[in-house]
């Protein structure tokens, strides 16, 4: 069907019109712009026609606005399509206006809105008997769940789904939750199920000739290609994607996969040919007023301009990406695009526009970690919450239980005064045991808390302190007035060493977040052998670890960052048959930080560190960069320092060291 564009408008004339619904429906999976005065042309009839027809006609109404980015009129649509299905008491009608409706929130990046519409759809679309509504909800919810992060509940359900399609479906049905298997074990790394579920939906595939569905099955082969290493498959697959998509004239889909292509020499360091594809894609975008894929196209534009020298139009197209990704509220990938743009500017030169991306990252990250932290947090809660009215309900039964027995044993005593004694017996050992329970359930309570309590100070992967504990302790944290001298006569101090993996997001792209995770814990257990046992060690946040020392010789500051840098850059970690190895960039001080005799609040002692560590990362990396002191603090301010601090230290007004593994250069000023 979608080979001959020229058909489309003439074909679904001569059809009745649930079969003109279904043609419609296919060609607003891949050209929404035509779909859309299709569906427009037979909304008359479709609202006078049965019940399956108006909701079918609803909800391809509510696609084709959404894709065409009229998102008002789609919601609206939705809310329309469900008020019918309720009011018709149509679990299928109420199912379709759920799950589209949820596809909206998802677009706008409300995610756990998206994901309990889409719930909700399921257990609608479980209680009707249409094969077409079970198996794209079906998908949907698993999906859901991957985004959730809950792997194996989302194979359950699209397990289940391809068992009941295989049952009941048709081939495009095969195509639909064999290509979303396919995606769901590339995102588990289980690569070798992928291509698996990707030969057999193929072979459906072939059976319904469909070009648009080829071109999504070749879309996703180039995903699986790119994770997997294989580079000119995944650029034969998306070249044959993105001429089947121009075939059919689909403008969204052809968009996008300009934006891989431009993605994929990127990669390859073949700046010329990203940047012919990152401007083809940007003005398909525009063309069709996709923000998204525009504001990808940008970025793409922008590192192929950086790579190449060009670094006023680089910072000029990232900058316009990053505007859009800003506007649309998509944090996350905004954070992920900083982290890029810093990363780029860097191999470029521009070492302030570098150190100013990764400060905007870094904001943004530590914004991330606390709504991450609060989240944890209550979900936590809500599981004590859970529990705790379980045991309620379960203490209430028992307590009916024995208001039960009571009622009998008056009963009893009524009629046969003999057993009296039989019966106060019976209940005094019931109430022994429901005492016996009390006591049990107490005890399991008390443990529950004290789980809570260390899950709530702790990191999981690491086992470290987590940020809130470290908070926490800096609050209630006494600086001794006198802290005393070593045995070397040296003054002691406490001191702050805020630590940050080099080249992380290179080992998460090219060895996966696993490996990710393994650096970290491995990073961590160094920690704790260099570190002594009294000194805190904190993750705090991401790839960066601080660590609070109390009682070191003030001299001794310099050999402790030579440490930790050594000590971590010989770790080995051992991870999928590779042996990695990771670096370290440190900003240290002594602890409290007192310009003319002042004590500066922790908070504000930290963040001049964490310049400091971002003055390492800009000068090199696999360094350790220390304040030492200020002087000359009547010819400026603390805030001017904190400002810049790299500045202040050029101009004199701050003492550093520079320390980096095998050697140290202890520097009174610049």
């Amino acid at each position: 069907m979608l080979t001959s564009p020229l058909a489309l408008a003439d074909a679904p004339k001569a059809l009745g019109l649930e079969a003109r619904l279904a043609e419609i429906r296919e060609i607003n999976r891949f050209i929404p712009e035509r779909a859309l005065p299709m569906l427009l042309k037979i909304e008359g009839e479709a609202r006078a026609g049965s019940v399956a027809d108006k909701a079918d006609m609803l909800a391809e109404l509510c696609v084709a606005y959404q894709k065409v980015g009229r998102n008002d009129q789609a919601l609206a649509t939705c809310d329309e399509l469900i008020a019918f299905g309720r009011r018709e008491k149509n679990d299928a009608a109420i199912a379709k206006g759920l799950v589209r409706k949820g596809y909206i929130k998802y677009a706008q990046n409300e995610l756990a809105l998206s994901h309990a519409l889409i719930w909700e759809a399921e257990r609608h679309a479980l209680s009707t008997d249409d094969v077409e509504v079970r198996v794209r909800v079906g998908v949907s919810a698993s999906e859901a769940f991957a985004e959730d992060g809950n792997f194996p509940r989302a194979l359950e359900k699209m397990q289940a789904v391809l068992a009941y399609t295989r049952q009941h479906g048709e081939p495009v049905h095969m195509v639909i939750v064999l290509n979303a298997l396919t995606r769901l074990y590339v995102q588990m790394r289980e690569f070798d199920k992928a291509s698996e579920s990707l030969a057999e939906a193929y072979v459906a595939a072939e059976k319904i000739n469909s070009p648009g569905r080829m071109a999504t099955l070749k879309g996703t082969e180039y995903g699986l290609a790119m994770d997997t290493g294989q580079m000119q498959r995944a650029l034969k697959a998306q070249l044959a994607a993105l001429s089947l998509e121009r075939s059919i004239g689909a403008q969204s889909m052809v968009a996008r996969s300009l934006v891989n292509l431009s993605d994929y020499y990127l990669k390859l360091h073949d700046y010329r040919n990203a940047l012919a594809y990152g401007t083809q894609a940007l003005d398909a975008a525009l063309a069709i007023r996709d923000e998204t894929a525009g504001a990808t196209a940008r970025v793409n534009i922008g590192q192929a301009y950086l790579a190449s020298g060009r670094i006023a139009e680089g910072k000029r197209a990232f900058e316009e990406g990053l505007a859009i990704y800003e506007q649309n509220g998509d944090k996350p990938e905004l954070q992920s695009v900083l982290a890029e743009y810093g990363g780029a500017l860097e191999r470029a030169g521009d070492y302030p526009g570098a150190i100013n991306a990764y400060h905007r990252e870094r904001t943004l990250s530590n914004e991330l970690f606390e709504k991450r932290r609060q989240k944890a947090m209550l979900e936590l809660q809500e599981k004590y919450d859970a529990d705790k009215r379980q045991r309620q309900i379960e203490l209430l039964e028992r307590e009916n239980q024995v208001k039960s027995a009571e009622i009998d044993n008056r009963r009893l005593q009524q009629r046969i005064w003999g057993l009296l004694i039989m019966v106060f017996a019976l209940v005094t050992v019931i109430v022994a045991m429901l005492y016996r329970k009390v006591r049990h359930a107490n005890a399991q309570l008390h443990e529950k808390n004290q789980e809570l309590k260390q899950q709530s100070v702790r990191d999981p992967l690491t086992g470290l302190y987590n940020r809130r504990h470290f908070q926490d302790f800096m609050r209630t944290h006494q600086q001794l007035e006198k802290r005393g001298v070593g045995t070397s006569g040296d003054e002691m101090v406490s001191a702050l060493f805020l630590m940050d993996v080099d080249h992380f997001k290179h080992i998460n792209d090219t060895w996966g977040h696993g490996a990710g995770d393994a650096v970290l814990i491995k990073i961590a257990a160094s920690l704790r052998e260099i570190l002594r046992e009294t000194d805190m060690i904190v993750r705090w946040g991401g790839e960066e670890f601080l660590a609070f020392l109390p009682a070191i010789p003030r001299s001794g500051l310099d050999e402790v960052a030579r440490r930790l840098l050594e000590g971590i850059a010989e770790t080995r970690i051992e991870y999928g048959g590779e042996t990695l190895s990771a670096q370290v960039s440190i900003g240290f001080a002594p602890y409290p930080l007192a310009p003319a005799g002042q004590p500066l609040p922790w908070e504000r002692a930290v963040n001049l560190v964490d310049m400091a560590l971002y003055m390492a990362k800009g000068h090199g990396r696999n360094r350790a960069y220390g304040l030492r002191g200020f002087s000359g603090t009547t010819q400026t301010s603390m805030e001017e320092i904190e400002q810049n601090l790299e500045q202040a230290w050029r101009a004199g007004f701050v003492e550093m060291s520079i320390v980096t593994a095998g050697w140290q250069d202890l520097r009174a000023s610049a």
